[in-house]
């Protein structure tokens, strides 16, 4: 397709922003296309962080619908659009708030640590949120004669529990697209390329993780591809942070771990949902104010790190 197709789709998109005092966040895994249309691009962390401090009375929210639903329960009082409601997350889907509360009963004093990957309902049933970039820093803060149930990504406990020495009782999730990543695609891709260095997402297996050289959000990820010196990086995550590792480090090779590394629900926003939305305020993310509520405090614990006291 021509330069000119797109830009007139980008002029569109620029003149219902300013119509409808829209801001657009995207997630590091959507279409390149997507993040260069963004205002901001980042991983859950920046993005729950951001959802807070929004002048805009409307966000666009390019990503899985669990993004959607934490800026609105971040930014109530604004009207939120995901622009495609099927764009939902697998692992997000693998827990609930009634099966978390059969879960709980032989741990009825555990603390619950829930990832920022899982749907509103379930926020409303547990103690503190984590993303996978403090998810460490989170578990350290809790007392050491407290149990911990983790939820719902066991790859990422698992790597924590790792990581701290802190045994958790982990919910039986995962991401399928980090899931499908083996050690020997590592294996494979460092024998191609011998001086790369290899950073890996701690949703991976552990056994993947521990063959790389760092394991690190995409955030993480970003960051040390602009601080490292090493000119070719292998990267064990979903491909479409490639777009934005290559556009911010022109002088550096980066190398997918797989071409099956794909969250196809991610890659379902395209530029034309982003101008039907903001024509169409399509699809509005509605949550009534008991669970916005109840959500809101395990991810303000979060990202202020406070309110400990309730161990």
């Amino acid at each position: 397709m021509s330069v000119d197709y797109f830009q007139k789709k980008i002029d569109t998109i620029n003149r219902l922003k300013k119509e409808k005092n829209a801001i657009i966040l995207a997630h590091n895994y959507v279409l390149g296309e997507v993040q260069d249309v963004a205002d901001f691009v980042g991983d859950s962390l920046e993005l729950s962080i951001k959802a807070q401090n929004i002048d805009e009375d409307v966000i666009v929210f390019c990503g899985v619908q669990f993004m959607a639903e934490t800026a609105k329960i971040l930014s109530p009082e604004k009207t939120v659009l995901h622009p495609v409601k099927e764009c939902g997350c697998p692992m997000a889907d693998m827990a609930d708030a009634p099966s978390l509360r059969e879960f709980m009963k032989p741990y009825p004093e555990a603390v619950t640590v829930c990832y920022v990957n899982s749907t509103a309902e379930l926020k409303t049933e547990v103690d503190i949120c984590c993303t996978s970039a403090n998810a460490a820093e989170i578990i350290a803060l809790i007392p050491k004669e407290k149990d911990i149930i983790f939820l719902p990504d066991k790859n990422l406990g698992a790597n924590v529990v790792k990581d701290t020495g802190r045994e958790m009782i982990l919910w039986d999730g995962f991401c399928p697209t980090h899931m499908r990543l083996r050690p020997d695609y590592i294996i494979r891709k460092k024998k191609e390329y011998p001086h790369a260095v290899v950073i890996a997402h701690p949703e991976c297996r552990p056994e993947v993780v521990e063959l790389a050289d760092q394991s690190l959000s995409t955030g993480g990820m970003l960051r040390f591809a602009r601080e490292t010196d090493a000119k070719q990086i292998i990267v064990a995550t979903e491909l479409g942070i490639i777009h934005r590792l290559q556009k911010e480090n022109p002088d550096k090779q980066f190398i997918s771990i797989s071409e099956q590394a794909v969250c196809m629900t991610m890659k379902m926003i395209e530029l034309d949902h982003i101008i039907y939305a903001l024509e169409n305020n399509e699809t509005e993310i509605i949550l009534d104010e008991e669970t916005i509520e109840k959500a809101k405090l395990p991810i303000l614990r979060m990202i202020e790190m406070k309110d400990f006291n309730i161990w």
